[in-house]
């Protein structure tokens, strides 16, 4: 429950930060996904942000609506890939700053020793909930 908590507080704190870009952070992480594997096979994308294929399509989808990514076919048929328009390339920019300085405010106020601790626990109980 405490890690739930923790991580809804930092989504909420990171959304607070990126309000001015017009993204949340699960927006902008998933765009930066996109951004660095593009064209994104979905599978890839569901691989990287360790999510099943169904949640990532809902995830893509206010993305597509909002033009921000585009969907198309692969040269193979049967793979799906995702492209960032030029909205959504703008859109990392805008929200690029503004979570740089998110991560410095946190990593300030937690210390460097602390967010070491966290990044290795954060790891650890994503390797305990894949077991």
């Amino acid at each position: 429950m405490n890690l739930r908590r923790a991580a809804r507080a930092m989504s909420q704190l990171y959304d607070d930060a990126l309000a001015a870009s017009g993204v949340k952070i699960t927006q902008f992480s998933l765009l930066r996904a996109i951004a660095r594997n593009e064209p994104a096979p979905i599978n890839v994308l569901a691989e990287e942000l360790e999510l099943d294929r169904t949640t990532l399509a809902r995830n893509l989808q206010p993305l597509e609506r909002d033009d921000l990514i585009a969907l198309a076919a692969g040269s193979d048929k049967r793979v799906v890939e995702v492209r960032l328009t030029a909205a959504g390339r703008a859109a990392i920019e805008r929200a690029l700053p503004l979570w740089q300085q998110a991560q410095r405010d946190v990593a300030a106020r937690l210390g460097s020793k602390r967010v070491g601790q966290l990044r290795e626990i954060a790891q650890r109980a994503t390797s305990v909930a894949k077991e």
